[in-house]
């Protein structure tokens, strides 16, 4: 019985494979010129032979092949591929870019596409493109794991371009720029320099992140002008009477409680190390909302301090005040707050040296008597590095740029939602 084409090409193309497992090359070749000869357009076959004249070196014999496949299988990324590969070994860069860009036309995510794309580029010491398509495979790729070696190192090699490539882009706009705005005073600056820094990946972009309530619209600051607040006059006024009320409290050794209070079953990570713990406490005055009789009668002038600033109004939750105490060589991990519909205030009162405190990409140093205030739903932390007692007053108030009717409405909604969940939850500075 006679076998039909299409059987007859399956037979000779297994034969094949079975020729070239056991090495027996001359035998595989006869029964791809068969089967080509039955039917020039077999795919499997041209790629066989392609994939096997690349292993030879028969650089001319896999260009041939992949020609081919490109025209009748043009959907395929990897004949492209394979065929920019062969361009590259034949110094052909202008024909390797244009394989590589039919390549990555049929699949734009094609990793091996984007990394040859990249190499091809800085070889031909086009970098602006080179960091483009390296920037690209960085996106798409899978974990290093998931990779084969040599994908791997190829990858760790445009992560360092695109690193170096950063470093010089930054070297060179500040080179450039170095006369401009000579004339203008530093702090003009400032917001201008912090977006340099952050395109060029010097600094990180920090956002307003609360752990509860977002109000929208609300530009993310991390500490804002002092100018905005004639209330803390009187509040820094008033800043040896409150450090005098606090040494007096702390002496009789009455109502300090470790700042954190959270149930060991909380996955919270970052607090293990300070959570119930004396090295970072608190001396309450006003605690979810409402003053804490015991202590806040012992400090009259604070609290008349207090009630000059524009407290928030969320029953069960704020206002919040207190003596804030960090130990000796203890750090605050970063974190953030509940809530940007409040900032926060410090009053520095001992600050002893070898203190910091850094809000998203400043960081400062307390002053005691100089209060600032600052949005904590951007990351923060703060350490005191020195052998002595840090201590700051705390203290929220709402947020200057809410109107009278958000507060309002704040204040409403925070009383629906303890009506609904039958208790208050307070906001924790």
């Amino acid at each position: 019985m006679t076998m039909s084409i299409p059987d007859r090409i399956d037979a000779e193309f297994l034969q094949a494979q079975q020729a070239q497992r056991q090495g027996r090359d001359a035998q595989a070749q006869a029964s791809w010129k068969i089967i080509l000869g039955l039917n020039p357009a077999h795919l499997p076959t041209l790629q066989a032979m392609g994939q096997h004249a690349l292993l030879r070196r028969d650089l001319a014999g896999a260009r041939h092949c992949f020609e081919q496949l490109t025209q009748l299988d043009a959907g395929n990324a990897q004949h492209w591929i394979h065929l920019a590969m062969l361009f590259r070994a034949a110094a052909d860069a202008g024909q390797e870019e244009q394989a590589l860009l039919q390549a990555l036309k049929r699949d734009p995510l094609d990793l091996m596409a984007l990394l040859m794309r990249g190499n091809l580029f800085e070889r031909l010491g086009r970098g602006h493109e080179a960091k483009a398509a390296y920037q690209g495979a960085l996106a798409v790729a899978p974990n290093a794991e998931q990779l084969i070696p040599g994908l791997r190192t190829a990858l760790e090699k445009a992560a360092k371009f695109c690193d170096h490539y950063a470093q010089r882009s930054s070297d060179g706009v500040d080179r450039m720029m170095a006369d401009c705005g000579a004339d203008l005073a530093g702090p003009e600056l400032d917001r201008f320099r912090l977006s340099l820094d952050i395109m060029f990946g010097r600094k990180k972009r920090y956002e307003s992140q609360p752990m509860g309530y977002f109000f929208p619209n609300l530009a993310p600051i991390e500490f804002f002008e002092r100018s905005r607040f004639k209330w803390l006059d009187e509040v820094e006024a008033a800043t040896d009477l409150i450090r005098d009320e606090f040494l007096a409290v702390l002496q009789a050794e009455d109502g300090f409680t470790p700042y954190l209070t959270y149930s060991q079953d909380q996955p919270l990570n970052q607090w293990v190390e300070l959570n119930n713990s004396p090295r970072w406490s608190a001396f309450h005055l006003l605690k979810d909302g409402l003053p804490v009789e015991g202590n806040a009668a012992k400090c009259p002038a604070t609290m008349a301090a207090l009630r000059g600033a524009p407290q928030p109004d969320q029953p069960g939750r704020t206002p919040v005040a207190m003596f804030s105490l960090l130990k000796p060589r203890t750090r605050i991990p970063p974190h953030v707050g509940a809530s940007n519909a409040r900032l926060v205030t410090h009053l520095p009162l001992i600050i002893p040296p070898s203190c910091g405190f850094r809000v998203g990409n400043q960081i400062r140093q307390w002053v005691p008597g100089q209060a600032w205030v600052f949005d904590d739903t951007i990351e923060h932390e703060a350490w005191n590095d020195s052998e002595q007692l840090r201590v700051v007053l705390i203290f929220d108030i709402w947020h200057p740029e809410l109107t009278a009717v958000e507060r309002r409405m704040i204040t409403a909604m925070t009383e629906a939602q303890n009506l609904f969940q039958g208790g208050a939850g307070g906001l924790d500075l």
